[in-house]
């Protein structure tokens, strides 16, 4: 029982870290935070992931088609400034941080709170590999993107209970520094 209050003691101050920054971290932390946080220990952006973009796609193209079979082409063209500047607003708003603080890992989305059940508190953490997760770890939940330049890292960790085993893997810009932050060097 005292892992699991550790736990959640540890997620709450992950949550304090992250939310003294704002979403865009490279500005330093914010101006309102009355006490300066620690510096985060890794960060990243997560474009949006491929079912927001095509559901924008799907929306925009029928918006378009509706406007442009209605109202002829000169109303597609007068709607379609309109109708793709919405849909850009949308995918920018699906961008998610990667957050490792010096208490967790989590992942953001612009203009929300994290919820604590997104947090993997650092103690949970077991293991840490480049590449997808080995056969003998509990099937991972995948995260992030594969984007150029991006390598997957697999984290093995304990779930909620302090007992059973979970794995995620995620997409990230520099594993070695990545690793490091959550205590696990490659």
């Amino acid at each position: 029982m005292a892992a699991h209050a550790r736990a959640i003691q540890e997620r709450e101050r992950h949550l304090e870290q992250t939310r003294g920054y704002p979403f865009l971290v490279g500005r330093g932390p914010k101006a309102s935070a009355t006490v300066r946080p620690a510096p985060l220990r890794y960060w990243q952006y997560d474009a949006a992931r491929s079912t927001a973009v095509i559901f924008v796609a799907v929306v925009v193209t029928v918006w378009l088609g509706l406007f442009g079979w209605v109202g002829g082409s000169s109303a597609l063209v007068d709607e379609a400034p309109l109708a793709l500047g919405l849909g850009l607003v949308v995918l920018l708003l699906s961008t998610c941080r990667f957050t490792v603080s010096d208490h967790g890992v989590s992942t953001d989305v612009a203009g929300s709170r994290t919820s604590p059940g997104n947090v993997v508190p650092l103690m949970l953490v077991r293991d840490v590999r480049l590449g997808d997760a080995p056969a003998d770890w509990p099937s991972p939940t995948r995260q992030g993107g594969r984007w150029p330049g991006r390598q997957r890292v697999a984290v093995r960790h304990l779930a909620e209970d302090g007992q059973t085993d979970t794995a995620f893997t995620h997409w990230v810009r520099d594993p070695a520094a990545f690793a490091a932050a959550l205590g696990h060097p490659l």
